[in-house]
């Protein structure tokens, strides 16, 4: 996925970005800034941690609340059981997720559940889970290469699964040389959802002065 942002880049004639990527679209953020740093100018990374993180910290608890990292490895099941079923499997997600249960109008979170119901959107997401090994395998590989972006970090402070599990200051900090980190309070883990103004504001902060 990395390498097809990089190829899309190339094809819209970009040779410099600034990449914002929530949850999955920042790990593949994280590898396209680390394949290529010349094209990732700098990098947002919402509620995220790597998984490499997510798998060597892995415990009893972390497995019982983390419980999609691992039910969406299994072939073919998931798609079975979610097929007909999108908005319910949607909305445990997004109500157990967001600090305020309500955080998403009814026509959002409609368009939500459209996207999610296309042909082949289940046994894409599932996909994305099934190449954990290789995810971590890379993050693995890159272990001690620090970005030099400036890389921010914002984040829920009330997500169970990541705020509350992680020091998400304390990871990144690992992985950027130069790196600002927001945490929000009152705030699951879709910040850009839940909080858009203030979310927006530390983006626009952030790429203040950028250039691409």
């Amino acid at each position: 996925m990395a390498a097809d942002i990089r190829e899309l880049a190339s094809l819209l004639g970009f040779s410099r970005v600034a990449l914002i990527g929530h949850d999955r679209g920042a790990r593949v953020g994280l590898q396209l800034a680390r394949d290529t740093p010349e094209l990732v100018g700098r990098l947002a990374v919402l509620d995220n941690v790597p998984t490499a993180v997510i798998f060597a910290e892995m415990n009893a608890r972390l497995a019982a609340g983390q419980w999609w990292f691992l039910f969406n490895q299994v072939a073919d099941l998931p798609e079975a059981l979610i097929a007909g079923r999108e908005e319910a499997w949607l909305r445990y997600f997004f109500t157990s997720w967001c600090h305020d249960p309500q955080a998403l109008a009814p026509g959002e979170f409609a368009e939500y559940v459209r996207a999610y119901s296309q042909p082949g959107a289940v046994r894409g997401a599932c996909n994305d889970y099934r190449a954990g090994q290789q995810d971590v395998a890379q993050d693995d590989q890159d272990a001690g290469r620090t970005l030099t972006c400036p890389v921010l970090a914002l984040w829920g402070a009330d997500f169970e699964w990541v705020g509350k599990a992680y020091d998400v200051a304390g990871i990144w900090a690992q992985i950027a040389d130069d790196l600002v980190t927001v945490e929000l309070s009152g705030c699951g883990h879709l910040p850009h959802e839940e909080r858009p103004a203030e979310v927006n504001g530390h983006l626009l902060s952030f790429l203040e002065g950028w250039k691409g």
